[in-house]
């Protein structure tokens, strides 16, 4: 197939890498910074917008850092019009479900498939295909993703037939995320302000009830001081602020969610708005006027 990858960055690099991998002619558009030199020897075809992809695609997926982009790339930029009827449009970006649910039904109106399905797993799942996939469409839509979603990731779930279910279950893994790395650095500022290692603890604590991928991978970040983004604090901050949003709407209280939302708000106000997002025990440490090391 004729795909177009719109949104190369750490995450949607490898992702259009395993597209070209399977066999498919990936397209992409003109952006701020150079197409990756690998995927162009890989056979990356580059094209000035996003309406000359979406001319010479039947399915385009966007990987994109908001929801402005993404109405951006659709509405301002020419990719909706160029779509043909019947063509597939997957938005693997991770935005407000608000949003979502009146971009596909412009997109609908068109006879354009469309697909929202944000990812978990960060810059590792993206590399090793292994990322999770929280789908929101019509089960038939769904359907003819799966051959390309399934290059990309291995738990690939239809959350449900409506436009935005996919962008509400991502919300829901950003907040679940957020509060176990928060309670993560915790636990470990909390063991070295009490006379233990932290690295003891964290190997301690990985053998009990207590153990998760969060505790192995970004407890280790946070002993090592291994900050290189893997997922920058800015984009959970901003994955944060639509939970915010969307629970205001509707009443629903996120009393840790806001703390967490704090927490990165001093991140930022400190110099590690573009860290990793277990960064976040830099945070932690002021207020203890603490460090793991």
């Amino acid at each position: 197939m004729n795909i177009g990858f719109i949104g190369l960055g750490v995450m949607g690099a490898p992702m259009a890498g395993h597209l070209l991998d399977a066999g498919h002619t990936v397209h992409t558009s003109v952006n701020r910074t150079p197409a990756p030199a690998g995927l162009l020897a890989r056979g990356l075809q580059v094209h000035v917008s996003p309406r000359e992809v979406g001319a010479r695609c039947e399915a385009v997926i966007t990987m994109l850092p908001n929801t402005p982009d993404v109405e951006r790339v659709l509405f301002e930029q020419g990719l909706a019009d160029a779509l043909a009827a019947g063509s597939l449009f997957i938005d693997m970006s991770s935005i407000d479900p608000v949003a979502t649910k009146k971009f596909a039904a412009k997109i609908r109106d068109k006879d354009i498939h469309y697909l929202d399905a944000p990812v978990s797993g960060g810059e590792v799942g993206a590399k090793n295909a292994t990322l999770s996939i929280m789908c929101g469409g019509l089960p038939e839509v769904f359907a003819r993703a799966m051959p390309l979603l399934q290059a990309m990731g291995k738990n690939i779930t239809h959350v449900g037939e409506e436009n935005g279910s996919g962008q509400t279950c991502k919300i829901a893994n950003q907040i679940v995320v957020a509060l176990t790395i928060e309670a993560v650095g915790e636990a470990l500022v909390f063991a070295r302000q009490s006379g233990c290692d932290p690295a003891r603890v964290r190997e301690a604590l990985m053998g009990g009830f207590a153990a998760s991928r969060i505790l192995e991978v970004h407890g280790q970040r946070m002993i090592e001081r291994t900050f290189e983004p893997g997922f920058r604090i800015s984009l959970h901050a901003k994955d944060l602020d639509l939970a915010l949003k969307a629970a205001g709407e509707n009443g629903i209280p996120l009393p840790g969610t806001a703390l967490c939302r704090q927490l990165l708000t001093s991140a930022k106000a400190n110099g590690d708005w573009e860290k990793d997002h277990s960064a976040i025990v830099k945070s932690l440490e002021r207020l203890a006027g603490a460090n793991l090391q």
